[in-house]
């Protein structure tokens, strides 16, 4: 793994789309500079951060790249499109047409469809403005975890291109999305039933310390297991 002075990643320990970005720098051989965004803190609020991603999301990326402009890329899989592009090895998308639109629709489903749901923002929202108490905001992320791997794990399994991973016996964006989502609803000590493909492909990526190594556990500012 080669240190990247290059790359400044703006991040957060527990994060599906902090982890989707790790995983992918660690298939390229790199690790980006990263620079902790407490969100439990509220940091990703301020004025400072804002400047660097008016959402006020996580992940954000710098390129200081030689003549790359210093400007923040956000959007976990704009990042990977990117990483792909410059470093084109080993790819995370397939060589085909079809086949590169098949992943980039498995990895919408989760990391459009399903992620975006229980991020901290929604949660905000829900436990204020919509009145959710504890139970209700719990009752919520089962409801959309279960909804996205059950409808994931119908396609999957229903396919004859899915392999080893999702499309074919090659680690591919979809894959670097499937395991964020797992991750994170680890962290939520949240199961899904009813989805062996999808758990075979999990077992099978955290095989590679790309995925294994980027366990939001295993992160700076994660708390004491």
């Amino acid at each position: 793994m080669t240190s990247s002075p290059r790359f400044e990643l703006f991040s957060f320990w527990r994060t599906s789309a902090t982890y989707r970005v790790r995983v992918a720098f660690r298939l390229k051989g790199l690790q980006p500079q990263e620079r902790i965004v407490n969100l439990d803190a509220g940091e990703q609020h301020s004025a400072a951060f804002r400047q660097i991603n008016p959402m006020g999301a996580i992940p954000a990326l710098v390129d200081h790249g030689a003549g790359q402009p210093a400007a923040p890329l956000t959007q976990s899989l704009a990042i990977l499109e990117f990483l792909d592009e410059i470093y084109p090895t080993p790819a995370l998308l397939p060589g085909d047409a079809h086949g590169r639109a098949r992943v980039r629709s498995l990895a919408a489903m989760l990391a459009a469809d399903t992620h975006p749901l229980i991020t901290p923002r929604v949660r905000k929202y829900l436990t204020t403005a919509g009145g959710f108490d504890d139970a209700a905001w719990r009752a919520w992320q089962i409801h959309w975890f279960t909804t996205g791997l059950q409808a994931l794990e119908q396609r999957l399994a229903g396919d004859a291109q899915t392999g080893l991973y999702c499309h074919g016996d090659t680690v591919t964006t979809a894959d670097i999305c499937l395991a964020s989502v797992v991750a994170v609803m680890r962290v939520f000590k949240i199961e899904v039933p009813d989805i062996p493909t999808v758990r075979r492909i999990m077992v099978a990526c955290e095989q590679l310390d790309a995925f294994a190594l980027a366990a939001p556990g295993l992160q700076a500012g994660a708390p004491a297991a």
